[in-house]
């Protein structure tokens, strides 16, 4: 994976990730080269840098629970951090795109709409409902002890959905700006293949979770976690004889969290792909009226696709 810049230096892989690091996040990471070569790799990257901001604002979640604040406020801070991770650029996008496209106007139109640097009330009610959506469901998963896992998993949805609106295609909606800049960089090939390494990534997450890898913040070790059906989990951290399975054996008792199996180990993968479902929908729906992607677009499918699945994660320990 590599191109070449105007200047005849080729973009590379380390350029590729300082991109989407320098672009996805907060911090001051700039690549050698920018072109379209390095966009291609910066987006099919994306997810592993949301992987890495979903752990920093689960370092915080756990952070804020160690402290002795309850799951509520906690998932505020976390949720917080990552907007401050992101300068808060995908909100704003996310804000942006509702006023765009809750404005009615021609495509034209609309796209001045979302470049004012005002809020609409459109932008104003779509922000608050999607930071309400989030917080309540991460407040729900955390409660169970399995916050900082759900908040990876989504944080990498999120950015998976970049990967997804990039791919070869799907066109930018101005010719200048960051879409254009990344519109149609991404390969089937390698969009498969990233999206195979984060659902197993959230597969596994899951399943150490589970298996009471995480010492401390495994299922039941948090005085507030609560046992879901018969199967109560012992409140004695990092013994994995201490499940309560009522006879059923502790293999067994590894895969049976919630209640199933499917809530323990397939919930997280399940709603990655929600979530890129719920992105696809939106991007179909602003390639249909706006004419391709913009760097607002973008934010506002990883908002999306985030929120989203973090719900599917709450409705999975439900």
């Amino acid at each position: 994976m590599s191109g070449t810049s105007p200047s005849g230096s080729p973009s590379t892989f380390a350029d590729g990730v300082r991109l989407a690091i320098g672009t996805l996040s907060v911090f001051p990471v700039r690549p050698g080269t920018v072109d379209r070569g390095t966009a291609r790799i910066a987006m099919t990257a994306a997810p592993l840098v949301g992987a890495l901001l979903g752990a920093v604002g689960g370092a915080v979640l756990v952070v804020a629970l160690w402290l002795g604040i309850t799951p509520l406020p906690a998932s505020v801070l976390a949720v917080a951090a990552l907007a401050l991770l992101t300068r808060g650029l995908h909100l704003d996008g996310l804000a942006d795109l509702a006023d765009g496209l809750g404005s009615g106007r021609p495509a034209g139109q609309a796209l001045e709409v979302m470049k004012r640097s005002d809020i609409g009330p459109f932008g104003v009610v779509t922000l608050v409902l999607t930071l309400l959506v989030q917080v309540a469901a991460l407040a729900e998963v955390t409660a169970t002890g399995m916050g900082p896992v759900t908040l990876v998993t989504a944080c990498a949805a999120g950015r998976l959905a970049l990967t997804w609106a990039c791919r070869a295609g799907v066109p930018s909606a101005r010719p200048d700006g960051l879409g254009a800049m990344v519109s149609g960089t991404v390969r089937r090939g390698p969009a498969l293949a990233v999206t195979a390494l984060v659902l197993a990534g959230a597969a596994a997450l899951a399943f150490l979770h589970s298996a009471g890898a995480f010492g401390p913040w495994s299922p039941g070790a948090l005085p507030w976690s609560l046992p879901h059906g018969e199967y109560e989990i012992s409140q004695e951290i990092g013994d994995l004889g201490a499940f309560d399975l009522g006879g059923t054996s502790p293999v067994d008792g590894l895969l049976l969290r919630w209640g199933n199996t499917s809530a323990a180990v397939w919930g997280p993968p399940v709603a990655v792909l929600a979530g890129l479902l719920a992105a696809w929908a939106l991007r179909r729906r602003a390639v249909r009226r706006l004419g391709g992607i913009t760097g607002d677009v973008l934010g506002a499918l990883v908002e999306t696709a985030t929120a989203t699945a973090l719900v599917v994660c709450a409705m999975a320990v439900g």
